[in-house]
């Protein structure tokens, strides 16, 4: 199997499977903590012409539907991901509110796109899973109108987000097997390196990047901050196979170290992201991916 192959797989069982479940079960707590980034790509639709948009990675819908809101029976949003348990969570969203939004299972690297068929392509957190970048990017480009906009926000490097990092520093003395987090593969922090994402782009056919940094105060409820730091990320992985007995001091050492962020009934921290923007060319180049 090919490394790209196997990359492919591990997200594809990552999403649909402990790391799907844990987003849908934390979706109430997410969707408020990650809404300064869903509003920036609302107003980006607001200050623009776009009626048909695309958001890559849309996890359980939140901005797909807000976009749809936004763009009213003039236009539609549709949202695209990997993970049939965010979906199932989306579709059943958008259905309760009536929503005109549409969503995809799919892997937004290889899906057979209509040409030409999106004029705004958004993403919040959804870009950094791709196993072949280049290529990924090459077909969402294939998607775009001539002259579409690309506008996505990802995470910077983790030196620069230290609360996205506690809880896995302070429970690796207690978790010798806590896997570490590898530079520039895919998961959270792919895109920390601006030069990577320019080269990224430059490859896959896209121009005009602008690549400007963003940070953005981000709070939740002090009392799910355990719920928080025990399902999401490598922590919460390895957890699941954690005994009772080191579950419990882990929980408790982790809990401690996130003291600093704690300010009474609320956790805030300052979220270090990159909000991407480029232009889909009239004459797009064809690009190739081994």
């Amino acid at each position: 199997m090919s490394v790209t192959r196997q990359a492919d797989d591990e997200q594809m069982k990552l999403w649909n499977g402990h790391a799907g479940r844990a987003w849908v079960d934390a979706q109430e707590l997410l969707d408020p903590m990650f809404k300064p980034f869903e509003e920036l790509l609302v107003e980006a639709v607001s200050a623009g012409s776009a009626r048909r948009v695309l958001d890559v990675g849309c996890g359980t819908g939140a901005t797909t539907l807000a976009v749809a809101r936004r763009l009213g029976a003039e236009g539609g949003c549709t949202g695209i991901d990997i993970s049939e348990p965010m979906l199932t969570v989306a579709r059943a969203r958008a259905e309760r509110e009536g929503s005109r939004a549409c969503f995809i299972r799919a892997n937004a690297q290889d899906h057979a796109f209509e040409a030409g068929s999106f004029d705004l392509i958004i993403s919040r957190f959804g870009v950094m899973f791709f196993d072949d970048s280049v290529r990924a990017f090459a077909n969402l480009r294939h998607a775009a109108k001539a002259d579409a906009e690309l506008r996505f926000i990802a995470w910077r490097s983790p030196s620069e987000n230290p609360f996205m990092t506690t809880a896995e520093r302070a429970a690796a003395p207690l978790l010798p097997n806590l896997p570490a987090r590898r530079p520039n593969a895919p998961g959270q922090f792919a895109f920390a390196d601006p030069r990577r994402i320019q080269h990224i782009l430059e490859e896959s056919g896209w121009a005009g990047i602008d690549i400007q940094p963003i940070d953005v105060a981000c709070t939740l409820p002090e009392k799910e901050l355990v719920r928080y730091l025990t399902r999401l990320g490598p922590l919460g992985m390895i957890l699941q196979e954690a005994d009772d007995r080191t579950r419990t001091q882990v929980i408790e050492t982790v809990r401690a170290a996130f003291e600093p962020y704690v300010h009474g009934a609320d956790v805030r921290y300052p979220a270090a992201c990159w909000t991407v923007t480029a232009r889909a060319p009239s004459a797009p180049k064809e690009t190739t991916s081994a």
